[in-house]
């Protein structure tokens, strides 16, 4: 992944590229499970990714979007959509997918996105939060992040 303009010498973004690389990992595996018909696999592959993504999206809508929305207000937009339609094919695999003869083309081509919007943020948005965020707004991501972090970690009851 991008590596050129020193974004990920801060911890906050470094994570997040960390979590885009077992992302971009997961999908490869999607694809193979995909070229085999183990619609079944794909499934427990596609709940890997949105575990991976729960937390990930969370520190990225309510800490690092918020601080760049007024710059940019249409594309942090968009990326928050794809994230629904992201979440809401990778939801599926919590159901009855092999039901649905139409979900593992559509998990595909949802991943697609997924690898686009991946690469936006990481072309985009966190060169402009590198460029753009004070310190206080860093801090609220990572305040976040910590937040995600303590909420994963809690048994559940």
């Amino acid at each position: 992944m991008c590596e050129y303009c020193g974004c990920q010498a801060l911890e906050s973004i470094d994570q997040l590229t960390l979590e885009h690389e077992t992302v971009v990992r997961l999908i490869s595996h999607v694809r193979d499970a995909h070229r085999d018909g183990a619609v079944a696999r794909m499934a427990q592959l596609a709940r890997e990714i949105a575990a991976v993504l729960g937390p990930h999206t969370e520190v990225e809508e309510k800490g690092l979007f918020p601080a760049l929305a007024g710059d940019f207000p249409e594309k942090i937009a968009t990326l928050e959509a794809e994230h629904r339609l992201i979440d809401a094919v990778l939801a599926e695999a919590e159901g009855p997918f092999l039901a649905d003869r139409s979900w593992p083309q559509r998990l595909i081509r949802t991943l697609d996105l997924l690898r686009d919007h991946i690469l936006k943020e990481q072309d985009g948005v966190f060169p402009a939060a590198l460029a753009l965020l004070d310190i206080e707004q860093w801090e609220a991501v990572d305040a976040v992040r910590a937040r995600v972090r303590t909420l994963a970690h809690q048994p559940s009851s």
